[in-house]
């Protein structure tokens, strides 16, 4: 532990500032110099996990291999690391208390009152520093959720306070995100918000060693200047953080801007070196100079949160850099697609992703984009759910089982093509019990998928209670539908794929959680190749009658 040297991030004045940007961007630039860097998360709200909050309320619930249901966050640090995450690096208030009161009731205080502190807050110290623990980081970036000053937060910041005491400031630094507003009726920056927050930061006894300014206008040096004196900082410690035109900017950001440089400094490690970001920048340069366009609809229904998919868009990101082509996704709300509606929301696009997600709403117009992409040669691609509305669909329309179903749809369908796993049957507890984190899949070979991965073997992350019914599958291969992965030990139907269709795709499992800039996913990228072969046929097809 005493070679670890840790990081804290806070943040103030407002919400959503980007606080797992920053940290996943600092993160880049210390890995891009040699040095082993994880960041981790700590959520104040009283849930375990993310998993069974609803998308609208806390955006996607990432998963990582070992079956964690953590925050959105947590993919942003493994896309911008190329390194997995796990349990340990993302903590919530709910889980920190749970915890306490299970050693509570094991008569591990050995009758104590049991307090916030110093129960709660030592609980938390050791969660922080479990990965430190491991040996094999050498820095450790902790993210806290929320703003300096809210109720749920105080226990993490007193342990940060404790911590920060304890391993001293060579080993240990806070950088506190903060915005300055620009008040366009007065033509100016305010430096008053951030002097206040820091201000709070400090009456619970931590003092910011970094200051990384969110703002939409550049900083003077008298700013930077009046911040430093005010908040107690070196000047050289007042970072800008200017809006950028792709969160991927960040880390080339934060290089010109010395953020790294002083970090090093403060925690006496070497800094003198240049980050290598030579493959970083070429994904940018391909990101934003594409050379063709693609219009995918994403067929979903919680798009009125961009939040509620962010692994999905940013796979696209990834596979279309890869591809050199600019990828535009159409949100598409699947409740408002039927027979009617259909042509207009769907017919101009290059492709279609029926997206992920859970219970009834919206399954009827997620069918009915399936119909349209294989009637019409339009590349498809399903995502969990998206791949059981594939079947459902198949089911309905070619082998003709008018009521096939899902089970958890229609709990009384007489065809439940897709059907409540085995081992859910006597699950009652709603949180961590879905079938989670990275199984094994094995290929068929000539199918797409394997042109794809270009391996036998894959394994890939889950999320789900439902699965493709196997019972049905005689049936749909003979008709059609190709079974080309399967789980080897369970025998699990993992993807499904229409072998005379241009690009026809479906996955139980979530291949976006596993995209990342240095390895873009396999099938996101034969998937947009596909949506570019599309394109370019209907262009000719339209020159050549004159349209």
């Amino acid at each position: 532990m005493a070679n670890t040297k840790y990081v804290f991030v806070t943040g103030g004045v407002s919400s959503s500032l980007g606080k797992g940007i920053i940290a996943a961007s600092l993160a880049k630039l210390l890995q891009a110099r040699g040095y082993r860097v994880t960041i981790q998360k700590l959520d104040p709200y009283i849930n375990v996990d993310p998993g069974t909050l609803n998308p609208y309320e806390h955006g996607e619930c990432y998963v990582t291999d070992d079956g964690a249901e953590t925050d959105l966050d947590l993919g942003h640090y493994e896309r911008f690391l190329n390194t997995p995450t796990s349990q340990a690096n993302n903590v919530t208030t709910g889980r920190i208390y749970q915890s306490v009161i299970e050693k509570e009731r094991r008569g591990e205080f050995l009758g104590k009152t049991v307090q916030v502190v110093p129960h709660i807050t030592n609980e938390i110290k050791e969660r922080i520093q479990i990965l430190g623990k491991s040996g094999e980081y050498d820095i450790v970036i902790t993210e806290i959720g929320g703003t300096v000053g809210d109720i749920e937060s105080l226990p993490y910041i007193e342990a940060v306070r404790q911590l920060k005491w304890e391993l001293g400031d060579t080993n240990a630094l806070v950088i506190h995100l903060t915005l300055i507003p620009y008040l366009s009726a007065a033509g100016e920056l305010k430096t008053k918000p951030t002097q206040h927050s820091v201000k709070t930061l400090m009456e619970s006894g931590i003092k910011a060693d970094v200051l990384v300014c969110r703002t939409e206008h550049e900083l003077s040096d008298d700013l930077r200047r009046k911040l430093a004196l005010f908040c107690n900082v070196k000047q050289e410690a007042v970072i800008e953080s200017i809006d950028a035109s792709t969160i991927y900017d960040v880390p080339n950001l934060m290089l010109e801007e010395g953020l790294d440089t002083v970090v090093l400094k403060q925690l006496v490690l070497r800094h003198d070196d240049t980050p290598n970001l030579e493959k970083w920048n070429m994904f940018l340069e391909r990101h934003k100079n594409p050379k063709y366009e693609v219009t995918i609809g994403l067929v979903g229904k919680y798009v009125e949160l961009q939040d509620s998919y962010k692994s999905i868009l940013e796979a696209f990101i990834h596979a279309g850099a890869e591809n050199e082509v600019k990828v535009n996704v159409v949100s598409i709300h699947s409740e408002y697609i039927d027979d009617n509606t259909i042509n207009k929301k769907i017919a101009h696009l290059d492709g279609i992703l029926v997206a992920p997600g859970f219970g009834e709403r919206g399954i009827e117009g997620k069918i009915k984009a399936v119909q349209f992409a294989r009637e019409h040669k339009l590349p498809f691609f399903g995502i969990c759910l998206g791949m059981q509305m594939a079947v459902i669909e198949y089911s309905r329309n070619i082998l003709g089982l008018k009521d096939a179903c899902s089970a958890e749809v229609d709990e009384k369908t007489p065809h439940p093509v897709i059907d409540l796993m085995e081992e859910q049957k006597s699950v009652t507890d709603m949180g961590g019990t879905m079938r989670l984190g990275a199984w094994d899949c094995e290929l068929v070979e000539n199918s797409k998928v394997f042109e794809a991965y270009k391996e036998k073997l894959i394994s890939e992350r889950h999320r789900h209670r439902y699965e493709y019914n196997n019972n049905y599958k005689e049936q749909l291969e003979n008709a059609g539908l190709k079974t080309t992965g399967i789980n080897p030990r369970t025998g699990l139907v993992e993807i499904i794929e229409i072998p005379d269709h241009p690009w026809f795709v479906g996955v139980q499992y979530h291949p976006e959680y596993k995209s990342t800039v240095a390895n873009p996913h396999p099938l996101f990228i034969a998937f947009v190749k596909a949506a570019v072969t599309y394109s370019k046929s209907n262009k000719s097809a339209k020159v050549s009658q004159g349209l």
